[in-house]
């Protein structure tokens, strides 16, 4: 089930990804939240304040998913992913990559080439000879089931990212779609993720990977 959420404070959000993961149960449908959060930093269980380089006023927030330091803001799609990995036969590991190869496909319908990487989770686009992150991952594993998700920029101030240490890298650039030439409607961009995710969940499950 996919659920529109429209902008949402994440708080709240955060706090209804938690109690839907501690009352499902094995029969449970799996959920998809398509949201946007306003102005807010979010420090992940292992995240250093030290990677936030300056107080800016924008809110910062220690999260319980993985990952260090991250920006969201309006014009960026979140994707929290609400999946019981039993079902699918996969580990945490593998999720990460379906949730790669969903961001990776759906640059591709716009000829656009991203990219992985092993030693730091997320999709990376190459421009000229720098590496740019356009998209942030961290998850939460609890009894088997995952909450949190993916977080793709789309058309946004990315201001806010030079006053971090993205993802607990310094320097790191971070780029979004409008400025690779991408300038379709949210709606349709929502639509096109979705669909590659749910292609991808089931190409890794039937390999039986873990």
């Amino acid at each position: 089930m996919v659920r529109a959420l429209g902008q949402s404070d994440y708080v709240a959000t955060w706090r209804a990804m938690q109690a839907f993961t501690a009352a499902r149960t094995d029969s449970t449908a799996d959920e998809i939240w398509l949201t946007e959060h306003p102005p807010i930093y979010t420090l992940g269980l292992a995240g250093r304040r030290e990677h936030l380089l300056r107080d800016t006023g924008i809110p910062v927030l220690k999260v319980d998913r993985g990952g260090q330091i991250t920006y969201h803001g309006p014009g960026q799609l979140v994707v929290y992913v609400m999946l019981n990995l039993k079902r699918y036969g996969i580990g945490v590991r593998t999720l990460v990559r379906v949730i790669e190869a969903s961001v990776i496909q759906l640059l591709d319908s716009y000829d656009i080439k991203g990219y992985g990487r092993i030693d730091a989770p997320g999709v990376y686009l190459r421009r000229a000879s720098t590496e740019a992150k356009i998209a942030a991952l961290g998850l939460k594993v609890r009894n088997g089931c995952t909450y949190h998700g993916l977080a793709l920029n789309q058309d946004m101030d990315l201001s806010p990212f030079a006053d971090i240490d993205p993802c607990g890298y310094k320097g790191l650039a971070v780029t979004q779609l409008k400025d690779v030439g991408v300038a379709a409607p949210r709606a349709e961009i929502e639509a096109r993720l979705v669909a590659a995710f749910s292609t991808a969940l089931h190409a890794f499950s039937a390999k039986g990977l873990a």
